[in-house]
C-alpha cells in the first residue's frame, strides 16, 4: 500500500492540433494572408528568411508551403526574440484560432498585470506579435489569429518536449483515451448534470474549468493538502507520479478532474486549471523589454585606444614569432586534418602563453592566410607567400590585416580541445571547427559596446543577459554565449578593445572602414638601435625597425617582452647567425652599427669562440658524412658515447660516415657541444636563410555562412516579381477550351485557374496548342501556358505571343517581366485568358 506521494515529472502531453478554420472573412490560409501584402512586406519577409529563396518559389502558394516546412520553422523561431518566442509559445497554448484579447490575457495575466505590476508586457505585444506575422510565423486578423501549423506543432507542449510555459494538455486532449464512463464519473463529482455523449461531458468539464467563479467556489471545498498539490504542479513540469494508492488529497483532485491520468502511475493539470491558478497567464516571467546594458566603467577615451594600440602591438609580435617558428620544421598534419596535441603544446611554450591561446593565435594566422599546409607527402604546416608580404607592410596595415580576418572568421579556436557528437577531439587547424553563428555573435558584441558610450565598458554578465534576451536559445546548446564570452576575450587581446571598452580601430573595423589611419598615431615609432649590456643580453626600446629586428631575431632569443624586449646572446644563437650566412666580422659591425652602448668584451669573445669552431666540422649527404681536417677531433667524436645512436663509422682519416640524416647528424654533433656546417655537394656550406620555405600560394579560408546568403535588393525585387507573376498566372481567370465545352453540355464559359488542383498544369494536344498561341500572336492577346523546362522543373506562366515559328514561340514573358521564347514541345497545354483579364 502506497502512502500517495506526488513529484513533478519531466514528461508532458502531446497537444492535437485543431484544423483551421475557414469560417469569417479573416484570410482562409497562410497563402492568402502572403498574397494581401504588398511587395515590400514580401521582400521583408524573403530578407529576413532567405532559405525561402532557394529556389525562388513560383507563386504564393509555393512561397507559404516553403515558410511552413519543418527546417524553415525552426531557423526563424530560433532567430526570435525572447518576448517574441513567448508570444509564439502563448499561442501554441492558446485556442486556435486565437482573438487577440486572450493572447493578450496569456501574457499579461487576467487583470493586463503581470505579476500585480504592468511590466511592459501589453504595450509590446503588437510589436511582438507583428514580428511573428513578418516572419509568416503567425496571420489573421485580431479576431481570428493563427499560429503556423509546424511552429505550433514544436512549441506545443508534449511528454517528450515540455513546453517553456510549462504548461499540459486541455481536458479535451488529455481525456482523450478515457472510459465514458470515468469521463461521466468525473462529471457527477463535480456536480455537474450527467450527458449522452463524452464530447459534451468533456465540454461540461472544460466549461467549468475556465468559468473563474464556478472554479473558485470548486477550489474552496479542497482540502489544504490539495492546494499545496496544486502548488507543486502548476508552473511545471504539470506531471506528477502517484502510487496505486493516493492520498486523501490526491484522490480529491483526481476525482473531480483536476488531475488527470495520464499514465498508469502519472496524472497530469489540465491546462485549463493550471491557467486558472496563474491568473491566467501562460509565463511566469514574461520579458518584454530587452535588458539594459550599461556602463560599468567609463575610462578616459585616450587610455582606452593606448592600451589597445599596445595589446594590437604585441599580437603583431606574437603572430610574426609563431609564424617564423614554423619556417623551417613546421609541424606535421595530422592524418584527419589539423594540429596535434603536442604541436599545439610546443607552441603555447615558445608563445609564452596558454594552450587555448596559443589555438587562437595559430587559428588567426590561418584565417588571415598567413599560414597554411605545404601539400607534400610529408604534409606540414609552414608560412605561406603572402606572410612575407604581410611582413613588409606598415605595422598598423599589418594589424588591419589581422583584425579583418578575425571579425568575419567562422572558425573558433575555443572549441579546441573538446570532443565532436563522435566522441573525437577538435584540433587547432582541423576540419571541424567552423561555427556558422561566430561571426553574428562576434559583431552584435561590438555592437553593443559601440552602442555605450565612448570609453564605456560593460559588466560582462549584463551584456550575456542581452545576448540571451535577443537569441534565446531552445535547445540545449550554449554554444552562443560562449562564442560570447571568447568574443570579449579575443577583441581584447587583439586589440580590438582596452580595458573592455571599444577603441577606436576597432570602432572603425565594426563600421567597415579601415581602421589603420586611426591606429598608426597610437603606434610607437620603429626604433633603429639597441642597448647591449654586460650580461650578454640586449634591450630595444620599443619596436625595431624591420632589417634589424630580422637580424637580431637570427642573432639572439627572446628572453622577454613588454614595452622594451630583452634579446640574450647564446652559443646557439651567435651559431644560427652564421649558418645564415652571416660571418664574425659581419656580426662585429652590425652589433658596433646598431648599439647605443659599446660592445661587451663577452659578447665579442662569444662571437670569436663560436665563429672559430663553426664550420670546422662539414657534413654532408653520404646518407650522410662528417669531414675534418682535425683527425683528432674526428677521434674524440668517435669516442664519444653520446655518437652511438648517430651510427658513425670513419671512411678515412678526415671522414666519418653515417647512418643519419643530414639533418639528424646536425643536431646530434651540435648536442655534443660541436658546432659543425651544413655542405653541399660541391662542398661549399650551404646558408640556411631564414625565409628559405614557403608553401605553394594559398588563399585564406572562406567563413563557412550560416544557411542562404541574405539577399540584396536586386535579387529580392527579381524573386517577388517571379513570385507575383507566378500568382497571376497559377491565379489567372482562363475560358474552358471549346472541346471541353461542347463535351460537357453545361460547362461554364469561364473557371479559375485556382479551381485546378494544386500544380496542375494545363493539358492540350500539340495541335490545340499551336492553334492556341498563332490566335494569340495575331490578335495580342495573352494566354497562360504550361511549362516544362530542360530541367525537368515546371511552372505556369501568362505570356503575350508576338513570333511563333520554327517550333518556338516568342512573347513577353509576365512572369518573368521579360521577352522570352519557348519550344512549342515543352508547352504541356495553353488555355486563353477570360475577357476580364486580358
Amino acid at each position: 500500500m502506497g502512502t500517495g506521494r506526488l513529484t513533478g515529472r519531466r514528461d508532458q502531453e502531446a497537444t492535437t492540433v485543431p484544423e483551421p478554420s475557414t469560417a469569417g472573412s479573416a484570410p482562409r490560409s497562410l497563402a492568402e494572408a502572403l498574397r494581401a501584402r504588398d511587395d515590400d512586406a514580401l521582400a521583408a519577409l524573403l530578407h529576413a528568411r532567405p532559405d525561402l529563396l532557394n529556389p525562388v518559389p513560383g507563386d504564393v502558394t509555393q512561397l507559404a508551403t516553403r515558410a511552413g516546412t519543418r527546417a524553415s520553422v525552426v531557423r526563424a523561431l530560433d532567430r526570435l526574440d525572447r518576448f517574441a518566442l513567448q508570444t509564439a509559445e502563448a499561442l501554441a497554448v492558446a485556442p486556435d484560432p486565437c482573438p487577440y484579447p486572450v493572447l493578450e490575457s496569456l501574457l499579461t495575466g487576467e487583470h493586463g498585470t503581470t505579476g500585480g505590476a504592468d511590466n511592459g508586457a501589453k504595450a509590446a505585444l503588437p510589436a511582438a506579435l507583428g514580428t511573428l506575422r513578418d516572419q509568416a510565423l503567425a496571420w489573421g486578423d485580431e479576431d481570428r489569429l493563427r499560429l503556423v501549423r509546424t511552429a505550433r506543432e514544436l512549441l506545443a507542449p508534449s511528454p517528450t518536449r515540455p513546453s517553456p510555459t510549462g504548461l499540459g494538455p486541455t481536458v479535451a486532449e488529455a481525456t482523450a483515451g478515457m472510459s465514458p464512463t470515468r469521463i461521466q464519473e468525473i462529471v457527477a463529482a463535480n456536480g455537474l448534470p450527467a450527458t449522452h455523449d463524452p464530447v459534451s461531458a468533456v465540454t461540461a468539464l472544460t466549461g467549468l474549468f475556465t468559468d473563474p467563479e464556478r472554479m473558485a467556489a470548486l477550489l474552496d471545498e479542497a482540502p489544504a493538502e490539495a492546494h499545496q498539490v496544486l502548488g507543486r504542479l502548476v508552473w511545471g513540469p504539470p506531471y506528477g507520479e502517484v502510487t496505486p494508492q493516493p492520498t486523501p488529497p490526491v484522490r480529491w483532485l483526481r476525482d473531480r478532474g483536476l488531475l488527470l491520468p495520464a499514465t498508469a502511475r502519472t496524472v497530469v493539470l489540465p491546462r485549463e486549471v493550471a491557467l486558472y491558478l496563474r491568473g491566467g497567464l501562460a509565463h511566469r516571467v514574461t520579458e518584454p523589454v530587452a535588458p539594459a546594458v550599461p556602463a560599468h566603467r567609463v575610462h578616459r577615451p585616450q587610455l582606452v585606444d593606448a592600451n589597445a594600440a599596445g595589446q594590437a602591438l604585441a599580437a603583431l609580435a606574437t603572430v610574426e614569432e609563431l609564424v617564423k617558428s614554423w619556417e623551417h620544421a613546421g609541424p606535421a598534419v595530422l592524418r584527419a586534418g589539423g594540429l596535434s596535441v603536442r604541436d599545439l603544446k610546443r607552441a603555447a611554450a615558445a608563445l609564452d602563453t596558454s594552450e587555448s591561446m596559443a589555438a587562437f593565435w595559430i587559428e588567426l594566422a590561418y584565417a588571415a592566410g598567413l599560414l597554411a599546409s605545404d601539400g607534400e607527402a610529408d604534409e606540414r604546416y609552414a608560412p605561406t607567400p603572402a606572410f612575407d608580404d604581410w611582413c613588409e607592410l606598415p605595422p598598423a596595415e599589418r594589424w588591419s590585416a589581422l583584425a579583418a580576418a578575425w571579425l568575419p572568421a567562422t572558425r573558433t579556436a575555443g572549441l579546441v580541445g573538446e570532443q565532436d557528437a563522435k566522441g573525437r577531439t577538435l584540433s587547432a587547424l582541423g576540419p571541424e571547427l567552423d561555427r556558422s553563428a561566430a561571426p553574428e555573435v562576434r559583431r552584435r558584441v561590438l555592437d553593443l559596446l559601440a552602442e555605450l558610450p565612448e570609453g564605456g565598458s560593460p559588466d560582462p554578465d549584463a551584456l550575456f543577459q542581452r545576448l540571451a534576451w535577443e537569441r534565446p536559445v531552445r535547445g540545449t546548446s550554449d554554444l552562443r554565449a560562449r562564442l560570447a564570452h571568447w568574443t570579449l576575450t579575443e577583441a581584447e587581446v587583439l586589440g580590438v578593445t582596452g580595458r573592455g571598452a571599444l577603441a577606436a580601430p576597432g570602432r572603425a573595423l565594426l563600421e567597415g572602414r579601415d581602421p589603420a589611419p586611426l591606429l598608426a598615431p597610437l603606434l610607437p615609432e620603429p626604433v633603429d638601435h639597441i642597448l647591449l649590456q654586460a650580461d650578454l643580453t640586449a634591450v630595444a626600446p620599443g619596436p625595431l625597425r624591420r632589417p634589424l629586428a630580422e637580424v637580431l631575431a637570427t642573432l639572439a632569443d627572446v628572453e622577454s617582452k613588454g614595452g622594451a624586449t630583452v634579446y640574450r646572446f647564446t652559443p646557439g644563437s651567435v651559431r644560427r647567425a652564421l649558418d645564415a650566412g652571416h660571418t664574425a666580422s659581419d656580426l662585429h659591425a652590425f652589433l658596433a652599427e646598431h648599439s647605443r652602448t659599446p660592445v661587451p668584451q663577452p659578447l665579442a669573445y662569444l662571437i670569436d669562440d663560436v665563429a672559430r669552431r663553426h664550420g670546422h666540422l662539414r657534413v654532408g649527404a653520404a646518407s650522410s658524412y662528417v669531414r675534418c681536417d682535425d683527425d683528432g677531433m674526428l677521434n674524440e667524436i668517435m669516442a664519444d658515447k653520446r655518437s652511438a645512436g648517430l651510427g658513425l663509422r670513419r671512411l678515412a682519416p678526415t671522414v666519418l660516415a653515417a647512418q643519419a640524416e643530414p639533418t639528424s647528424l646536425l643536431d646530434g654533433l651540435r648536442a655534443m657541444g660541436y658546432a659543425p656546417a651544413a655542405e653541399s655537394l660541391t662542398g661549399d656550406v650551404v646558408v640556411a636563410r631564414a625565409d628559405g620555405r614557403r608553401t605553394p600560394r594559398r588563399s585564406a579560408p572562406e567563413p563557412v555562412p550560416e544557411g542562404p546568403p541574405v539577399p540584396d535588393a536586386t535579387l529580392l525585387g527579381a524573386a517577388v516579381r517571379a513570385i507575383r507573376a507566378g500568382d497571376r498566372a497559377a491565379t489567372a481567370v482562363r475560358k474552358v477550351p471549346a472541346s471541353a465545352e461542347a463535351g460537357s453540355g453545361s460547362a461554364p464559359a469561364e473557371a479559375p485557374a485556382a479551381a485546378a488542383a494544386p500544380g496542375e498544369l494545363p493539358r492540350t494536344s500539340s495541335a490545340e496548342t499551336l492553334a492556341t498561341v498563332q490566335a494569340a500572336a495575331l490578335t495580342g492577346s495573352a494566354v497562360w501556358i504550361g511549362y516544362v523546362n530542360a530541367d525537368g522543373a515546371a511552372s505556369q506562366r501568362v505570356i503575350a505571343p508576338v513570333r511563333v515559328e520554327g517550333g518556338f514561340v516568342t512573347g513577353y514573358d509576365h512572369t518573368a517581366d521579360e521577352v522570352r521564347t519557348y519550344a512549342l514541345h515543352r508547352i504541356t497545354g495553353v488555355a486563353e485568358l477570360a475577357d476580364d483579364q486580358v
